[in-house]
């Protein structure tokens, strides 16, 4: 990542934030991380948990999970190879649930995929998509600091390192994407943009090795503002089941605990109750 104008700490958090969304960006794996959530799963059987992926696509995922110290790979035999999270993937799993309330929260209802693609998951992949592309956690952090700012106060925060001329494409995405607002030339946090502070405390928090719950202290992003909090938030919106239901896994061997098979709101293992769909436009999926 380049450098950035924020100074000292400050500095360090974000890269570590920004490596770590990248780490869990790649399509699919946040769905791998919660198949294997309640316990390890052979090969065959996370397959089957997710039957819509194809050999070329869970194989490389499952080995750069592995190489990102999410997942661990124990081989007892050549017939018996088991995947399962390790203790930091565990504690990612926090940081995924916070990724989906914001999304419940602030995004706007989209269509299911005929694979039966819930929507508890969909939000999850949506945010990380928004989150993703290069430079925006710089710039959504540039703006927290400075609460508004110029274009080229931001990139004199966010992208020091490029010519003014270069912060104006990922202010235009971000402004399409409702994450900032825009006022003739001066840019500010939206509501979804500032509702990021438990993803992005959170996030540090897991990055830096520290408790979950030493993230509502975080410099920059505490306390968090809006209506999204951590862990047992009562905010989520009513939505509709898929018009499709997913096609069911294959049964497991019986000498071993079904694999997880995902349904509409079974992501994670607290219910959500309703709560009423913010009247203002979330960001475009």
């Amino acid at each position: 990542m380049a450098t950035t104008g924020l100074t000292g700490s400050t500095k360090t958090d974000l890269a570590r934030v920004t490596e770590t969304l990248e780490m869990i960006a790649p399509r699919w794996s946040a769905w791998v991380l919660m198949t294997l959530k309640a316990q390890p799963l052979r090969y065959t059987e996370v397959k089957q948990a997710l039957p819509w992926l194809h050999d070329g696509q869970l194989h490389p995922r499952l080995s750069k999970l592995c190489d990102s110290g999410l997942v661990e790979r124990n081989r007892y035999s050549s017939q018996h190879v088991t995947y399962g999270l390790t203790s930091r993937g565990t504690a990612l799993i926090p940081v995924l649930r916070a990724l989906r309330v914001w999304g419940d929260t602030y995004l706007e209802p989209g269509a299911f995929d005929p694979d039966g693609f819930t929507a508890h998951q969909q939000q999850v992949e949506d945010a990380l998509v928004l989150l993703t592309p290069r430079h925006t956690t710089a710039i959504l952090w540039a703006l927290r600091v400075r609460d508004t700012a110029s274009a080229k106060a931001v990139a004199a925060e966010a992208m020091p390192d490029y010519p003014l001329s270069a912060v104006y494409p990922p202010l235009d995405r971000l402004a399409a994407d409702g994450l900032i607002e825009k006022e003739e030339n001066t840019f500010t946090l939206s509501a979804s943009g500032s509702g990021l502070a438990p993803v992005y405390t959170q996030l540090s928090a897991w990055a830096a090795g520290r408790p979950i719950a030493e993230a509502r202290h975080h410099p920059v992003w505490a306390p968090a503002p809006g209506p999204a909090q951590y862990e047992g938030s009562s905010f989520a919106t009513t939505r509709p089941e898929p018009a499709t239901a997913r096609r069911p896994a294959p049964s497991a061997p019986a000498a071993r605990a079904q694999p997880v098979t995902w349904r509409s709101g079974e992501m994670f293992s607290d219910r959500i109750p309703a709560r009423p769909v913010p009247t203002a436009a979330g960001p475009r999926r």
